[in-house]
Protein backbone atom coordinates (compact mmCIF):
# COMPACT_ATOMS: atom_id res chain seq x y z
CA UNK A 1 0.00 0.00 0.00
CA UNK A 2 1.41 3.38 -1.01
CA UNK A 3 2.05 6.07 1.55
CA UNK A 4 0.40 9.40 0.83
CA UNK A 5 1.37 12.81 2.15
CA UNK A 6 -1.64 14.71 3.42
CA UNK A 7 -1.90 18.43 3.95
CA UNK A 8 -2.06 18.67 7.74
CA UNK A 9 0.35 15.81 8.38
CA UNK A 10 3.13 17.02 6.11
CA UNK A 11 3.32 20.68 7.08
CA UNK A 12 3.51 19.77 10.73
CA UNK A 13 6.80 17.97 10.20
CA UNK A 14 10.30 19.44 10.19
CA UNK A 15 11.94 20.34 6.88
CA UNK A 16 13.02 17.27 4.94
CA UNK A 17 16.74 16.63 5.34
CA UNK A 18 18.06 15.03 2.18
CA UNK A 19 21.04 12.80 1.48
CA UNK A 20 23.59 15.60 1.63
CA UNK A 21 22.06 17.19 4.73
CA UNK A 22 20.42 20.02 2.81
CA UNK A 23 17.15 21.23 4.34
CA UNK A 24 14.32 21.61 1.85
CA UNK A 25 11.51 23.52 3.53
CA UNK A 26 7.90 22.46 3.01
CA UNK A 27 5.62 25.47 2.59
CA UNK A 28 1.82 25.53 2.53
CA UNK A 29 0.46 27.34 -0.53
CA UNK A 30 -1.19 29.79 -0.70
CA UNK A 31 -1.50 30.12 3.10
CA UNK A 32 2.22 30.77 3.65
CA UNK A 33 2.94 33.30 0.92
CA UNK A 34 5.00 35.50 3.25
CA UNK A 35 7.08 32.58 4.47
CA UNK A 36 7.75 31.57 0.87
CA UNK A 37 9.03 35.05 0.10
CA UNK A 38 11.31 35.05 3.16
CA UNK A 39 12.77 31.69 2.11
CA UNK A 40 13.27 32.93 -1.44
CA UNK A 41 15.20 35.95 -0.22
CA UNK A 42 17.44 33.77 1.95
CA UNK A 43 18.12 31.31 -0.89
CA UNK A 44 16.51 28.37 0.90
CA UNK A 45 15.23 25.50 -1.28
CA UNK A 46 11.50 25.01 -0.78
CA UNK A 47 8.69 22.73 -1.89
CA UNK A 48 5.25 24.33 -2.05
CA UNK A 49 2.40 22.07 -0.94
CA UNK A 50 -0.79 22.92 -2.79
CA UNK A 51 -4.08 22.18 -1.15
CA UNK A 52 -6.52 20.41 -3.46
CA UNK A 53 -8.21 22.99 -5.68
CA UNK A 54 -5.62 25.74 -5.25
CA UNK A 55 -4.30 27.22 -8.53
CA UNK A 56 -0.70 26.34 -9.39
CA UNK A 57 1.81 29.06 -8.43
CA UNK A 58 4.36 30.61 -10.75
CA UNK A 59 7.75 29.16 -9.83
CA UNK A 60 10.02 32.11 -9.08
CA UNK A 61 13.47 30.48 -9.18
CA UNK A 62 15.33 27.18 -9.55
CA UNK A 63 15.23 26.49 -5.79
CA UNK A 64 11.46 26.15 -5.79
CA UNK A 65 9.03 23.45 -6.89
CA UNK A 66 5.46 22.50 -6.00
CA UNK A 67 3.27 19.45 -5.64
CA UNK A 68 -0.47 19.06 -5.14
CA UNK A 69 -1.75 17.23 -2.05
CA UNK A 70 -2.53 14.54 -1.21
CA UNK A 71 0.60 13.18 -2.89
CA UNK A 72 2.50 9.94 -2.85
CA UNK A 73 5.41 10.10 -0.42
CA UNK A 74 7.82 8.89 -3.10
CA UNK A 75 6.81 11.78 -5.37
CA UNK A 76 7.45 14.29 -2.59
CA UNK A 77 10.86 12.78 -1.91
CA UNK A 78 11.75 12.91 -5.61
CA UNK A 79 10.87 16.62 -5.81
CA UNK A 80 12.91 17.28 -2.68
CA UNK A 81 15.93 15.49 -4.12
CA UNK A 82 15.74 17.57 -7.31
CA UNK A 83 15.72 20.73 -5.21
CA UNK A 84 18.75 19.46 -3.31
CA UNK A 85 20.66 18.94 -6.56
CA UNK A 86 19.87 22.46 -7.66
CA UNK A 87 20.95 23.90 -4.32
CA UNK A 88 24.22 21.99 -4.53
CA UNK A 89 24.93 23.47 -7.95
CA UNK A 90 24.43 20.22 -9.83
CA UNK A 91 21.49 21.53 -11.80
CA UNK A 92 23.78 23.15 -14.37
CA UNK A 93 26.75 22.01 -16.36
CA UNK A 94 29.14 24.53 -14.82
CA UNK A 95 27.64 25.03 -11.34
CA UNK A 96 26.66 28.58 -12.28
CA UNK A 97 23.58 29.91 -14.03
CA UNK A 98 20.89 27.68 -15.57
CA UNK A 99 20.40 27.42 -19.34
CA UNK A 100 18.69 30.30 -21.12
CA UNK A 101 16.70 30.54 -24.35
CA UNK A 102 16.54 33.87 -26.16
CA UNK A 103 13.87 35.25 -28.51
CA UNK A 104 15.78 33.97 -31.52
CA UNK A 105 15.57 30.38 -30.32
CA UNK A 106 19.20 30.15 -29.23
CA UNK A 107 19.69 27.94 -26.18
CA UNK A 108 22.79 28.89 -24.20
CA UNK A 109 24.51 26.79 -21.54
CA UNK A 110 27.61 28.41 -20.17
CA UNK A 111 29.79 29.19 -23.20
CA UNK A 112 27.98 26.74 -25.48
CA UNK A 113 24.87 27.28 -27.57
CA UNK A 114 22.52 25.62 -30.04
CA UNK A 115 19.83 27.07 -32.31
CA UNK A 116 16.39 25.51 -31.99
CA UNK A 117 13.55 25.43 -34.55
CA UNK A 118 10.22 27.01 -33.48
CA UNK A 119 8.45 23.89 -32.15
CA UNK A 120 11.50 22.64 -30.27
CA UNK A 121 12.07 26.15 -28.97
CA UNK A 122 8.57 26.23 -27.48
CA UNK A 123 9.09 22.79 -25.94
CA UNK A 124 12.42 23.93 -24.51
CA UNK A 125 10.76 27.01 -23.01
CA UNK A 126 8.25 24.83 -21.15
CA UNK A 127 11.01 22.54 -19.91
CA UNK A 128 13.19 25.46 -18.81
CA UNK A 129 10.32 26.99 -16.81
CA UNK A 130 10.49 23.88 -14.61
CA UNK A 131 14.17 23.11 -15.10
CA UNK A 132 15.08 19.93 -13.23
CA UNK A 133 11.42 19.10 -12.53
CA UNK A 134 8.85 17.00 -14.35
CA UNK A 135 6.83 18.62 -17.14
CA UNK A 136 3.77 16.66 -18.22
CA UNK A 137 3.07 15.59 -21.77
CA UNK A 138 -0.10 17.67 -21.76
CA UNK A 139 1.84 20.78 -20.80
CA UNK A 140 4.40 20.18 -23.53
CA UNK A 141 1.67 19.55 -26.07
CA UNK A 142 0.02 22.88 -25.28
CA UNK A 143 3.37 24.69 -25.35
CA UNK A 144 4.57 23.20 -28.62
CA UNK A 145 1.26 23.52 -30.45
CA UNK A 146 -0.73 26.41 -28.93
CA UNK A 147 -3.33 26.23 -31.70
CA UNK A 148 -4.16 22.59 -31.08
CA UNK A 149 -2.71 19.53 -29.39
CA UNK A 150 -0.64 17.24 -31.65
CA UNK A 151 -0.89 13.51 -31.92
CA UNK A 152 1.18 11.40 -29.56
CA UNK A 153 3.70 10.59 -32.26
CA UNK A 154 4.28 14.25 -33.10
CA UNK A 155 5.27 15.09 -29.54
CA UNK A 156 7.51 12.03 -29.29
CA UNK A 157 9.27 12.94 -32.54
CA UNK A 158 9.95 16.53 -31.51
CA UNK A 159 11.11 15.58 -28.01
CA UNK A 160 13.53 13.13 -29.64
CA UNK A 161 14.81 15.86 -31.95
CA UNK A 162 15.18 18.28 -29.07
CA UNK A 163 17.00 15.65 -27.03
CA UNK A 164 19.53 15.24 -29.83
CA UNK A 165 20.02 18.98 -30.17
CA UNK A 166 20.63 19.70 -26.48
CA UNK A 167 23.01 16.79 -25.93
CA UNK A 168 26.10 18.56 -27.33
CA UNK A 169 25.63 21.50 -24.92
CA UNK A 170 25.57 19.20 -21.88
CA UNK A 171 21.84 18.81 -21.30
CA UNK A 172 19.64 15.72 -21.25
CA UNK A 173 15.90 15.19 -21.46
CA UNK A 174 14.86 12.24 -19.35
CA UNK A 175 11.56 10.41 -19.49
CA UNK A 176 9.61 9.95 -16.27
CA UNK A 177 7.29 7.05 -16.95
CA UNK A 178 3.58 7.92 -16.92
CA UNK A 179 4.35 11.53 -15.98
CA UNK A 180 6.37 13.45 -18.57
CA UNK A 181 9.90 14.74 -19.12
CA UNK A 182 12.71 16.40 -17.17
CA UNK A 183 15.34 18.72 -18.66
CA UNK A 184 18.52 18.73 -16.61
CA UNK A 185 22.29 18.80 -16.80
CA UNK A 186 24.05 15.69 -17.95
CA UNK A 187 24.97 13.53 -14.95
CA UNK A 188 28.43 13.98 -13.57
CA UNK A 189 30.83 11.05 -14.00
CA UNK A 190 30.35 8.45 -11.27
CA UNK A 191 26.97 9.81 -10.24
CA UNK A 192 23.80 7.82 -10.84
CA UNK A 193 21.65 9.85 -8.48
CA UNK A 194 19.39 11.27 -11.17
CA UNK A 195 19.10 7.91 -12.89
CA UNK A 196 17.40 6.49 -9.80
CA UNK A 197 14.42 8.75 -10.47
CA UNK A 198 14.03 8.78 -14.22
CA UNK A 199 14.93 6.84 -17.32
CA UNK A 200 16.43 7.88 -20.62
CA UNK A 201 14.05 7.07 -23.48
Amino acid sequence: MKEHVHFRETVGKHPIRTLAGMDVVLVRWPEERDRREDLRRSGQPRLLLLDDGSPAPTTVDALEDWIRLPADDADVRARVQVLELRALGQGTTDGASPPTLDDDGVLRVGGRWVALPPVEGRLATALLERYGAVVSRDTLGRAGWPDGAPGRNALDVHVLRLRRRVGPVGLVIRTVRSRGYVLEAESRPGSDFGQQRVSQA
